[in-house]
């Protein structure tokens, strides 16, 4: 998702001297102040020549800490930019086997700006950060590539229309992970964010093509392809016969142009 720094600034307010728009500096730096996102101040990033095989990305709960552990560039750039495996191209081969350390934290946090950001807003702040300690170039093309159309079965949809359809966004998601099996469990969800999340756990595009209008209650529970041999009869499915049992949707193979990220350029990162 390809990667994808953020500044504090301090206002002097000068009541007595104006601008040309009719504002006084002291207005123009508060309206200044108040679109000011935060930004991280400082990012490490260190090879991992360990070879700890397990990947991990993690926020602390105050928000102005980021961690990724033996992440490749590839896993980094689908992190910042939200992207599938398959909608970025180009990372050179260099990077195949590498992997980094990367410690992200802001030096005097705004909490309660940090509060009221998004994931995405959060994702965008560590964008700069990569691009200019890994040198990446990229642009972007649309290319015809294999997807997962998302459709409704004969019977119609399993997965119930939530109390309250007031809530606006993508609603609420959590997904719990077991030795054996995955679990999501869906709050107020539209099926947009379903297609969405179902796409990180494909590694591929998912189109949502049911045309269910509203947001849903749901939980879906599957057993991943890695996960060890089971004798269990009762295990959970694979996602595929899940998404069929569990909701009463299918995801149908399919070709379909997706927006690619593609890498022109790529350079092992700076020294910190």
């Amino acid at each position: 998702m390809s990667t994808k720094h953020f500044l504090l600034a301090t206002l002097v307010c000068i009541s007595t001297i104006s601008i040309s728009s009719g504002q006084t500096a002291s207005t123009q730096a508060t309206a200044n102040a108040q679109t000011t996102q935060p930004a991280y101040d400082v990012m490490t990033i260190k090879p991992n020549v360990i070879g700890n095989g397990s990947t991990a990305f993690s926020l602390d709960t105050k928000g102005d800490h980021f961690i990724a552990h033996h992440v490749s560039l590839k896993q980094i750039m689908q992190y910042v930019y939200d992207l599938n495996e398959d909608s970025i191209a180009g990372v050179p081969a260099q990077f195949d086997d590498l992997r980094f350390d990367i410690e992200a934290k802001i030096i005097e946090p705004d909490m309660d700006a940090l509060k009221k950001m998004n994931s995405e807003q959060r994702r965008a702040m560590l964008r700069p950060l990569v691009t200019e300690r890994f040198q990446l170039k990229t642009h972007t093309e649309s290319r015809i590539l294999l997807v997962y159309e998302l459709v409704v079965v004969k019977g119609g949809p399993k997965c119930k229309l939530a109390d309250d359809q007031t809530k606006l966004g993508w609603g609420d998601i959590g997904l719990y992970y077991n030795r054996s099996d995955i679990k999501l469990e869906g709050r107020g969800l539209p099926m947009a964010h379903l297609a969405k999340t179902l796409a990180d756990q494909l590694h591929r595009s998912v189109v949502d093509k049911t045309e269910l209008t509203g947001n849903y209650d749901l939980t879906l529970q599957w057993t991943p392809d890695s996960a060890p041999e089971s004798a269990d009869d009762n295990a959970p499915p694979s996602i595929y016969t899940a998404v069929q049992e569990q909701l009463g949707l299918k995801l149908q193979p399919a070709q379909a142009p997706v927006e690619v990220l593609v890498v022109d350029h790529a350079a092992m990162p700076t020294e910190n």
